[in-house]
């Protein structure tokens, strides 16, 4: 997989739980916006984490 799909991948799954979030009514609004931030810092290290994950596998 490369960088770029990984990229995609990635987003795409962090978007589905963000919007799967948005859509429970049990969800406090203060935790939502909390866990969109953890999210969206997730999402700006995906670069970082596809890096490790790269080394891992090649440590094998």
């Amino acid at each position: 997989m490369t960088e770029e799909e990984f990229d995609t991948n990635y987003t795409a799954a962090l978007d589905a739980v963000l919007h799967a979030m948005a859509e429970t009514e049990e969800i406090d609004p203060q935790k939502f916006f909390s866990m969109t931030c953890i999210l969206e810092n997730l999402r700006f290290f995906s670069p970082i984490l596809y890096g490790a994950i790269l080394n891992a596998k090649k440590s094998e």
